[in-house]
């Protein structure tokens, strides 16, 4: 009996995905809860299991193709094996004709066109020497052929020198990728952004964490004492003071959120991705270093979900663990600000009228200013540098 492997159900706001990897081929037995796909989305790939056990028996989505939420991509022959006759087969690809008059299966020239390698070069071992993906794959380019001697520059010649191929390689954006840059654009064409800055001093959190982490770790199963779990709850702080950076436009509606939902940007090799620690407010600071550690495993292992990274109602990035000393972060719609937290670097101060070595970090604060005015976002931000030079106060709840 053959049994349908569906595309994932898409929230509302993801309207299509693209068949990123197919990590089996037709004819391959696979297991139950053995990986099949992966599907990319505008946020998120998602992976797709076997729901049974048995052989696929038919591909009917190619990589590179668009998914719709709960389309059938593929089937599977449940209880078959390798070995039986499957009833259904793969897709039948029609080869193309390279320059040289060479078969090339399409998959094979797409991944020749994203290697920058000229398919008239590749010698075929498939069948009727067609050109297959393996091909391309085991590809190397001849050596160029070298130039022979040229004379010895006089006094009045001049000298070229030859620099070499000039190799470009021109690939598709992936579907995260183009949709980061959409919105990027969207962000600066549709808010009134604005940054303010403001730099603190990070001694007395420091020290704080020196003296406890080895306990902390301890008693909190492992869990590790690092600087985002005060920073969230700074944050969370501030936003109950200042409600309008809480806050987000809805056409000509403002909306007031009544709970913290703070994003966490983690960075990845496939983009930027935001997952949510959802009512932050009630969140300790073990809770939040955990759960910021576990998005952060996910996010690397491309395990997230949509679910995790929607909604928010405030972002904090941080530039500072890749060295960057001061930036100016774009806010993260429909939510109207974002906090930057950035390297902390030693830095002669005055205080109490002696200059003193202290470890500062640049805070930037990017605002809505159609929504929050430049007073509040100073205000909102000094609360935060405030919590942060005396973090009792964060630990006090005053």
């Amino acid at each position: 009996m053959a049994t349908e492997i569906k595309a994932p159900t898409f929230p509302e706001s993801v309207q299509e995905g693209s068949l990123a990897t197919w990590h089996k081929k037709v004819g391959d037995t696979v297991a139950r809860d053995e990986l099949l796909v992966d599907i990319e989305t505008d946020k998120v790939v998602l992976e797709v299991v076997a729901p049974v056990a048995g052989v696929l028996s038919e591909i009917l989505k190619l990589e590179g193709d668009s998914i719709l939420s709960n389309e059938v991509i593929a089937r599977i022959e449940e209880g078959a094996t390798a070995s039986a006759p499957v009833a259904a087969a793969a897709i039948e690809e029609e080869p193309e004709t390279t320059a040289s008059g060479s078969l090339i299966n399409p998959a094979a020239r797409k991944l020749a066109q994203e290697r920058g390698i000229d398919a008239a070069q590749i010698t075929g071992t498939g069948k009727g020497g067609r050109i297959t993906k393996e091909d391309v794959v085991n590809f190397t380019p001849s050596a160029p052929v070298a130039k022979a001697a040229a004379p010895a520059p006089t006094a009045t010649a001049a000298v070229v020198v030859d620099g070499g191929d000039r190799v470009e390689r021109r690939v598709p954006m992936t579907r995260m990728r183009s949709r980061i840059a959409e919105r990027l654009l969207e962000v600066t064409q549709t808010t009134a952004s604005l940054t303010t800055f403001n730099e603190v001093d990070m001694t007395a959190l420091m020290d704080l964490r020196k003296q406890y982490k080895d306990e902390f770790t301890k008693i909190h199963n492992g869990t590790r004492l690092g600087f985002m779990g005060f920073f969230v709850k700074a944050a969370v702080e501030a936003l109950k003071r200042f409600p309008s950076v809480n806050a987000s436009i809805d056409g000509t509606d403002i909306v007031y959120h009544g709970y913290q939902d703070v994003g966490v940007a983690v960075s990845t090799e496939r983009g930027l991705v935001v997952p949510v620690l959802r009512n932050a407010e009630n969140m300790s600071i073990a809770n939040i270093e955990n759960g910021i550690y576990d998005y952060a495993m996910k996010a690397r292992d491309g395990k997230l979900t949509i679910e995790e990274m929607s909604g928010g109602t405030f972002t904090i990035t941080n530039g500072g663990v890749y060295g960057s000393l001061i930036s100016t972060p774009i806010i993260n719609p429909p939510q109207s600000a974002i906090l930057g937290m950035h390297k902390i670097q030693e830095r002669p101060m005055a205080v109490n009228g002696q200059v003193v070595i202290r470890p500062m970090m640049y805070l930037a604060l990017s605002y809505d200013h159609r929504l929050i005015d430049g007073k509040g976002a100073v205000q909102f931000l000094v609360t935060i540098k405030e919590l942060i030079e005396d973090p009792a106060k964060i630990l006090l709840e005053i």
